[in-house]
């Protein structure tokens, strides 16, 4: 057993990063239990809040362990394009481990609970736990595939088309983590930071919403999201859900 963190204080049904990798493959009792250790030093980062700032040298990997964050670049007129959007369960900067220097932001979206994770205890992790090493790694490949599917839907898709993408990308993520009650879930983002991930002008992100209004393909107030068609929504944006690995298997 790895050591360098201290016993975990979630239990393992409360710990969405559980959930998130035995829907992709089985763990073993000791696995179940360093799992349970990663999310053991939760943390509160208030929303707007960098997780993570570009040109810097992190020594810790941030794990989401409820709440939205975003991972962004700033151009050199100031406008800002996000390129991932991350949920409960999910390591928003798991690559920093091999990186001199980040080359992004991650910042907060919303209120969130993370749990810090020392590098030294990802690399113990790397040396003694072989299986649990490629199951991380997957984690990387599947963010690199979800990157590759957002950039061919903003340089192919309607806008119509890239936000049901979207929308169905961040239903189904959430639904591996338990953080879905039927086809509602909760998505607290601005139309502003809307338009930031899409690429899109906050009047186009506006219109498009509006027509997927009409085509009664979601229903989307405040904070909620309800998805009134999944298969009419899933055609518009294209959606196949394969680059996310869902299927449980030997790794």
């Amino acid at each position: 057993m790895p050591p360098g963190l201290p016993a975990a204080r979630l239990p393992a049904l409360s710990n969405p990063f559980l959930l998130l990798l035995e829907r992709r493959d089985s763990l073993s009792p000791e696995e179940r239990h360093i799992v349970a250790q990663l999310a053991a030093r939760p943390r509160q980062i208030p929303a707007k809040r960098d997780i993570a700032t570009e040109g810097d040298s992190p020594t810790e990997s941030c794990l989401m362990l409820s709440g939205f964050s975003a991972r962004y670049n700033i151009l050199g007129d100031g406008k800002r394009q996000i390129t991932a959007v991350h949920v409960a369960g999910e390591f928003v900067d798991l690559h920093s481990l091999l990186l001199a220097r980040m080359d992004h932001s991650v910042m907060a979206l919303t209120d969130c609970t993370v749990s810090m994770v020392p590098h030294d205890y990802l690399r113990e992790i790397s040396v003694t736990h072989p299986h649990l090493t490629r199951l991380l790694w997957l984690l990387t490949v599947i963010d690199s595939a979800s990157y590759r599917q957002w950039l061919v839907a903003a340089g192919r898709l309607p806008a119509a088309g890239q936000i049901a993408h979207f929308l169905c990308e961040i239903f189904v993520r959430l639904e591996i983590v338990e953080q879905t009650e039927g086809n509602r879930f909760r998505l607290p983002i601005s139309q502003t930071e809307l338009s930031d991930a899409m690429g899109l002008s906050v009047v186009h992100v506006n219109r498009t919403l509006q027509d997927l209004r009409k085509r009664n393909l979601i229903v989307w107030q405040g904070d909620e999201v309800e998805i009134l068609n999944w298969q009419g929504l899933k055609n518009l944006g294209q959606f196949d859900p394969t680059y996310l690995n869902l299927e449980s298997k030997p790794r």
